[in-house]
């Protein structure tokens, strides 16, 4: 049973420090030491509540991965191998998997977390908060990958707005939730970050005054660039119940 999720926002070695200083500036939240074998790892935590977010050095171009916090983390990785995943790596406190369709995943033990961080609101009203991962799939690997993530994850799994989304939401009120995307041309799986924001206009300039580009608009969305060079979207959902 999947009891907490986090979103890794994966940048680059030589950017990664310039993510965490801008993730760290329009989520609200304060930038833990580094840790990790290579000190690779940066949490962004929030006062009062379970941290969920986190800036991970890579190497290649980055992207975006889920971790999942379980009760029994040998089960669950047994559970997901027979669902068609495969381990690139086994740690004392972690387990790193890819999907049948190649997309990376983390698994670890669940620690207690139970407090979802609130949905922060800016001096200017508008309410935002990172919590979905949108997985990036090529058009003939996207069925397989929507069977994939229902059956390991048991989560409420229905289609989007748009004919090319999946959705699967958690069914307890966990931090970040997935949503699947098909693309238009085969390419490697990948992922990136959803921001929900209240106000998209609003959330651009927020985000534009800490250093983060425009890239184009989408129906209910809007694509970003942060300073580090990653791809990430705002999107028009209620920050507070997802939808």
């Amino acid at each position: 049973m999947i009891r907490w999720t986090y979103a890794f926002i994966d940048r680059p070695t030589a950017t990664a420090d310039r993510a965490a200083t801008f993730w760290n500036a329009v989520t609200g939240t304060r930038v833990s030491a580094p840790w990790g074998e290579r000190g690779e790892f940066t949490t962004l935590l929030t006062d009062g509540a379970d941290a969920c977010l986190a800036v991970q050095a890579v190497g290649g171009p980055g992207g975006a991965h889920p971790d999942f916090s379980v009760e029994d983390p040998p089960a669950f990785t047994a559970r997901a191998t027979e669902l068609g995943a495969v381990v690139d790596a086994r740690h004392p406190e972690l387990t790193v998997l890819r999907s049948p369709g190649g997309q990376p995943f983390c698994v670890a033990p669940w620690r207690g977390q139970v407090t979802r961080p609130a949905v922060l609101t800016d001096p200017g009203g508008t309410a935002s908060r990172p919590d979905q991962i949108c997985l990036d799939v090529s058009p003939a690997a996207f069925g397989a990958e929507v069977d994939f993530w229902t059956a390991l994850t048991g989560w409420d799994s229905r289609p989007g707005a748009h004919q090319e989304f999946h959705v699967l939401r958690p069914l307890r009120d966990l931090p970040v939730r997935l949503l699947l995307q098909r693309l238009e041309e085969p390419r490697p799986a990948s992922a990136h970050l959803d921001v929900a924001c209240s106000d998209l206009v609003a959330g651009r300039a927020l985000h534009e005054r800490h250093g983060a580009e425009f890239v184009r608009d989408g129906d209910g969305w809007t694509v970003m660039r942060d300073p580090s060079g990653g791809i990430y979207c705002l999107t028009g959902r209620d920050p507070v119940t997802g939808e």
